[in-house]
């Protein structure tokens, strides 16, 4: 019998918090003037497209640390099935927002500025990282988050995004991975649990994200 979890709150505070800040941060003063500052400082020109890699960086962390023998909370195919969920879920939840909440980009590409889609993935990707090292490699796991905030941080110094949407973007990557790490003992289906002649190694090329599978005969 699948008995429940209890602590699901105490790990909802932060990512909730990050929520209700930046609902009530948006579109305010204090936001407009945050901005201003950051074009002063940086220039209008300023465009270092450094967010479009960082935001997967963790994944490849995992899977090397993987590689090379670091101890983790999941197999292999957990962390990745518990990885797609994550990333779906975000992925869905960031652009129901964006298409259903009206807020023009600060330099005025378009109307789909909030929540930070970059943001959520990223911090998504850097919690699956922090839940399957916490407990083995601090440093490895909160890595994950360093990566997201820096994915965050030029968000904004590229001009894409206000502060508002970025703090929701990560409240939004937390929370979600966070609950499916939470409930994950309701999909733990795993055909590869006792296979041990197979290598999982993913790949990026081209703008492409694929997998390589190997397994010895």
């Amino acid at each position: 019998m699948i008995q429940k979890r209890k602590g699901m709150l105490p790990k909802s505070v932060i990512p909730l918090s990050l929520i209700a800040s930046g609902i009530l941060l948006s579109d305010s003063g204090l936001e407009k003037s945050l901005n201003t500052t950051t074009r002063n400082w940086v220039g209008n020109d300023f465009d270092v497209p450094v967010d479009d890699y960082t935001r997967y960086i963790p994944i490849a962390l995992m899977y090397t640390a993987d590689i090379v023998g670091v101890d983790a909370k999941s197999h292999w195919f957990d962390q990745t099935k518990n990885l797609a969920i994550s990333m779906v879920l975000t992925d869905v939840l960031t652009k129901f927002l964006k298409n259903s909440i009206y807020k023009v980009r600060p330099n005025g590409f378009n109307d789909k500025s909030f929540p930070s889609g970059h943001t959520s993935i990223s911090f998504s990707t850097g919690s699956v990282l922090y839940e399957e090292f916490k407990d083995t490699s601090p440093i490895l796991a909160y890595s994950g988050y360093g990566l997201a905030a820096t994915t965050g941080a030029f968000r904004l110094l590229n001009n894409k995004h206000w502060v508002s949407d970025v703090m929701v973007g990560a409240g939004l990557g937390v929370l979600v991975t966070k609950l499916v790490y939470h409930f994950d003992y309701l999909f733990k289906w795993n055909p590869f649990v006792k296979s041990k002649d197979i290598t999982f190694i993913p790949r990026y090329d081209d703008n492409t994200v694929g997998f390589y599978f190997s397994k010895k005969l």
